[in-house]
């Protein structure tokens, strides 16, 4: 039998004192690609930013489980170093380290080894270019002066270059054009593999076109109040939130 990789269990989170999530139960296994959908303000980038231990949400009952460890009181650093990975729907520019020494050092935090330089220029070589992304951009700043849409394929290539067991994505398809969002779909799928697994949070379905979605969940009143197959969004797209909330 398939141990899960992520076993959220009853979580309720706050911020300032707000209960933001109200009982969140979820499950991930390894290989699975799951989608979380849900009306603004449901709490969709809260529990995002509560797996990856975002300081400013408290986490007031319940648990995260990641590989049958609880990780509820653990530092962001450490919840990446044991493989987990969040790309942000407006990514933070970082005056004064380049995008090349960024990954690196990233790298070998998580890793705690060293890396090796040559091998890892050609493995970011070759990401870059399946992102479409000129490899000029890693000497640049971390995302200073980046468009929007190379900001968001930075974020898919740290998730290349990473290579975390859980990668969760919030709106990593938002304000990007289609063809912009067709590549990044593209890339995701690349990196899918039976031993990792992805939670998808979008409003766009289109960044779903190369992905084999296993489960999708909707999010309403800080708790998932319905979990489906890949039908339920068609349905959302068709007839709305309200099809599927009754």
């Amino acid at each position: 039998m398939q141990k899960n990789l992520l076993e959220i269990k009853d979580l309720k989170a706050t911020v300032e004192g707000k209960l933001i999530l109200n009982g969140v139960d979820l499950t991930i296994r390894p290989g699975e690609v799951h989608v979380l959908m849900g009306p603004n303000g449901a709490g969709k980038s809260t529990l995002a930013n509560v797996i990856m231990g975002d300081p400013r949400f408290e986490v007031e009952e319940g648990n995260i489980v990641f590989e049958g460890e609880d990780i509820s009181k653990e530092k962001p650093d450490a919840r990446a170093r044991k493989g987990i990975f969040l790309s942000f729907q407006a990514p933070e520019e970082i005056p004064g380290v380049t995008l090349e020494n960024f990954l690196r050092a990233s790298r070998a935090a998580c890793s705690g080894k060293p890396v090796k330089i040559f091998a890892f220029k050609d493995e970011l070589s070759e990401n870059m270019k399946a992102l479409g992304m000129d490899e000029a951009y890693a000497k640049r700043y971390l995302n200073v002066g980046f468009s929007g849409g190379e900001k968001k394929k930075s974020e898919i290539l740290q998730l290349a270059m990473m290579n975390p067991k859980l990668a969760i994505l919030d709106e990593t398809d938002s304000g990007l054009d289609v063809d912009a969002v067709k590549l990044i779909s593209e890339n995701i799928a690349r990196f899918r593999n039976e031993n990792n697994a992805i939670l998808i949070i979008t409003h766009i379905t289109k960044i779903l076109q190369n992905l084999p979605i296993d489960y999708v969940h909707v999010l309403a009143d800080g708790k998932i109040v319905k979990t489906g197959d890949a039908s339920i969004v068609d349905t959302i797209v068709q007839e709305g939130f309200s099809s599927v909330l009754g």
